[in-house]
């Protein structure tokens, strides 16, 4: 277990010398969504934890990622004005390191960190604070996590992802900002729209429209839209689908998933879904179709989890070559702080 902790504060502390929201949560009706806290606690039961585990290798381990955030948030906000940072900073992230195996490609490790820090300074100008490492691609084009690589299982070289940086501005309930660097020095920005409703009180649907403008890329856009149907307080029916189109895809890279999502309390949450993807214009309008199972829950208090995935994939590289079949496996540890 030491291991690979001492490997996510190797990835994330150089990474606080820098100071995106972490990925947004997929759509379920609130009633069955698994509790999912924001890693943050009131100082004083900060301070009674950290006496209390003073000895506790994990718990000096997260104290030392926050600290080093909290410390690099301080001298960010410092920039906007005089007001402290206690009155309404925070800070909110995650780090997690994961591995997965395909039959069809074989092994991968994956490493990723999102930081969104609020400043009272910046705040008051209606910005915030992001930053994290993952895939540049789907961070730019704002991608729903369903569809990202990660969650399909698919492997990623290390030109895939990059470290990220940048403000946003929140001008509107529905309405969100960003520009920032990737990879470097590339700067990329966004817009996106982003409405819930509520039909009754069993379901909800959410939709998001991300306009985004990357350097190399030039303009794209991707359109989400998710149903959530709560079959019961515990259970969740949730339909999800996504477009994505840039100057660098032949046509629209999409995706469509459903699945049901049964909550068992303390952030223990199992799910079973079906779900396809492909591009128009590609070799193969339809590359890939499967099933997959995850099963996440706490291994230590609230704020170190870990998942597994189980899944079988029909993956196709071009209308000419023969349909495959292909088993998968990942395991990952996820901490928030």
């Amino acid at each position: 277990m030491l291991r690979p902790i001492a490997l996510i504060v190797l990835i994330g502390l150089p990474l606080a010398a820098l100071s995106e929201a972490p990925p947004p949560q997929q759509t379920v009706p609130r009633a069955a969504a698994a509790e999912r806290p924001d890693g943050e606690q009131p100082a004083d039961q900060q301070a009674a934890a950290a006496e209390a585990d003073d000895d506790n290798v994990l718990d000096t381990t997260r104290g030392y990622v926050r600290g080093a955030t909290e410390w690099l948030a301080r001298g960010v906000d410092s920039w906007f004005g005089d007001k402290p940072f206690e009155q309404g900073g925070s800070v909110a992230g995650r780090i997690s390191l994961g591995t997965l195996w395909r039959q069809d490609e074989g092994f991968d490790l994956l490493t990723r960190f999102a930081v969104r820090v609020r400043l009272p300074n910046l705040e008051r100008k209606g910005g915030f604070l992001f930053l994290g490492r993952d895939n540049e691609k789907e961070v730019v084009s704002d991608r729903p996590d369903t569809f990202t690589r990660r969650e399909t299982l698919r492997q990623e070289t290390r030109d895939d992802q990059s470290f990220f940086a940048g403000l946003g501005a929140q001008i509107a309930d529905t309405v969100a900002l960003r520009a920032g660097f990737r990879g470097g020095l590339k700067p990329f920005a966004q817009a996106r729209y982003q409405n819930l409703w509520a039909l009754g009180q069993s379901n909800e649907i959410e939709f998001k429209e991300t306009l985004f403008w990357t350097v190399d890329d030039g303009f794209g856009s991707t359109t989400a839209l998710n149903f959530g149907h709560m079959v019961d307080p515990s259970l969740a029916l949730r339909w999800q689908s996504a477009a994505t189109w840039s100057h660098e895809t032949d046509g629209v890279a999409w995706g469509s998933s459903v699945g049901l999502y049964k909550g068992f309390g303390l952030q223990r949450q199992l799910s079973l879904e079906a779900l396809v993807s492909g591009e128009t214009g590609g070799d193969s309008e339809v590359s890939e179709y499967g099933v997959r199972t995850k099963w996440e829950q706490p291994i230590y208090k609230d704020w170190l989890l870990a998942e597994v995935i189980l899944g079988y994939f029909w993956p196709r590289k071009d209308s000419v070559t023969e349909r495959g079949r292909s088993w998968a496996l990942g395991a990952g540890i996820q901490m928030r702080f």
